[in-house]
């Protein structure tokens, strides 16, 4: 079992696309942290949340949180599931931060017109840096595999999250892995594994 911190507050701001199971995410630690009776603040805000739509959530934790929206330049972990939605979110990522980035490439209409520019990986890669944060980059074609299938993307990267940043030292891996096993009963072992082969992760090269 991990030691946990104590934290009067951690702020954590998700952005991906419909479709990823970003909502699932936050949703899983939300749970974790009411499980070990840490205080939470889940807001999720869905918009065009059809695949390919843009999608956020905050979740607050801690005693000392006060409203809805993580200011910007105050998040103590960003996790971006689309490089060019990470982009919007480097704005919310505090100095010395953690920046998860899972570089999903899902292009918007303009861009597959030849209307607007995607952006490189080095180009979002740059801009996290220049905010000062600490970026933690999952290649999509390192996703494991388990009975020839890929994992559940969403899990893994929140297994990464846990096991590479600050956000292990709020929660506890074991209690977080007990709610992605229980959330599901159909696919615990799926999802189990999923979640271990994140806490594994190193990160790879950008």
């Amino acid at each position: 079992m991990s030691e946990r911190a104590e934290i009067d507050s951690f702020d954590i701001y998700m952005v991906g696309v419909g479709g990823q199971g970003v909502l699932t995410i936050g949703d899983l630690i939300a749970e974790a942290a009411l499980e070990t009776g840490l205080p939470v603040n889940f807001y999720p805000t869905k918009g065009m949340a059809q695949r390919g739509g843009s999608v956020t959530v905050q979740v607050r934790l801690g005693r000392d949180v006060i409203g809805p929206q993580i200011p910007e330049h105050k998040a103590d972990l960003v996790i971006a599931m689309e490089r060019s939605e990470a982009l919007k979110a480097v704005r919310y990522v505090r100095p010395g931060a953690d920046f998860v980035l899972y570089g999903h490439v899902w292009e918007p209409t303009k861009v597959m017109l030849g209307k607007a520019p995607y952006p490189t990986l080095a180009q979002v890669a740059d801009k996290v840096r220049r905010a000062e944060a600490e970026l933690t980059y999952l290649d999509p074609q390192h996703l494991p595999r388990r009975s020839g299938a890929e994992v559940p993307a969403n899990v893994y990267v929140l297994g990464a999250a846990v096991g590479l940043t600050s956000l292990g030292r709020v929660l506890d891996q074991e209690a977080v892995a007990d709610v992605v096993t229980s959330r599901w009963k159909k696919y615990a072992a799926v999802n189990e594994a999923a979640f271990r082969a994140g806490l594994e992760a190193g990160g790879d090269e950008v």
